[in-house]
């Protein structure tokens, strides 16, 4: 296996660790030898993907953050930064589609503001909590996870869509209002992965989702822990402000 970071010596804090991508990404990360903190508001699949690093032999504390909690965000990162005395990365994964397969009109307002809340909004908050900390040390590593659908828009997901490419505009400019300072940020556009996120969607979005995709397949979690590792990691040092694909040959541009 490829070691991107110095063992016992890089801490990455990991925003929605207790499934799917999230959950993939501090246990791949913990295997680098990378001291990992588990943020989630599911305190018990939080806690339980800690349990599963320290078992393994890796480091890992859990700490309760909701992003559409404000007060959460910040004691979290301060939780990461007591129990390893350093944060030397972000890992956001924090997101959900709100209702879908249904047209414009169709979208509900309060559905649409949560989806907001958590997917651009709460990017945010997390952005501005970690930076400062950053900021300190001259160097750190920040990534959002967006989605192809923020480049292309899915039909039938106008709230996901829109906010995902929210995302995308966010991490432009903060990666242009940070270039010089040895803070990367970044995002990573996936198509669609297999995660609890993607089950719990019709299987006639999915499939319009999947059909999109020229390697006709969706992309494995394992695929996106090892492609995050090396955006977070110190090799991955002169890009910023970018959108890496992972899209089986869906995205063109």
């Amino acid at each position: 296996m490829v070691k991107y970071f110095p063992d016992g010596a890089y801490a990455v804090a990991v925003v929605g660790t207790a499934s799917g991508i999230g959950r993939a990404t501090a246990l791949f990360l913990a295997k680098q030898g990378v001291l990992v903190g588990c943020l989630d508001r599911d305190t018990a699949g939080n806690e339980a993907t800690a349990k599963a690093i320290r078992d393994g032999g890796g480091k890992a504390v859990a700490a309760h953050c909701d992003v559409t909690e404000d007060a959460t965000i910040v004691p979290a990162l301060d939780t990461v930064e007591r129990a390893f005395g350093r944060l030397d990365g972000l890992v956001n994964c924090a997101g959900i589609t709100g209702r879908t397969n249904i047209q414009g009109h169709q979208v509900d307002v309060a559905d649409f503001d949560l989806v907001y809340r958590v997917n651009l909004r709460g990017a945010m908050l997390l952005s501005i909590a970690a930076l400062p900390r950053m900021l300190a040390r001259d160097y750190g590593r920040v990534l959002h996870v967006a989605s192809i659908a923020g480049k292309e828009g899915n039909a039938g997901m106008a709230a996901y869509s829109a906010t995902k490419a929210g995302l995308i505009g966010l991490v432009k400019s903060l990666g242009k209002d940070y270039a010089t300072t040895g803070v990367t940020i970044n995002a990573l556009a996936p198509a669609v992965v297999r995660t609890p996120m993607v089950d719990a969607l019709p299987e006639a979005q999915v499939t319009y989702m999947t059909d999109k995709i020229p390697m006709r397949r969706c992309g494995e979690l394992d695929e996106v822990a090892h492609m995050i590792a090396w955006i977070v990691s110190p090799a991955c040092s002169f890009s910023t402000g970018f959108t890496f694909d992972l899209s089986g040959g869906r995205a063109t541009y």
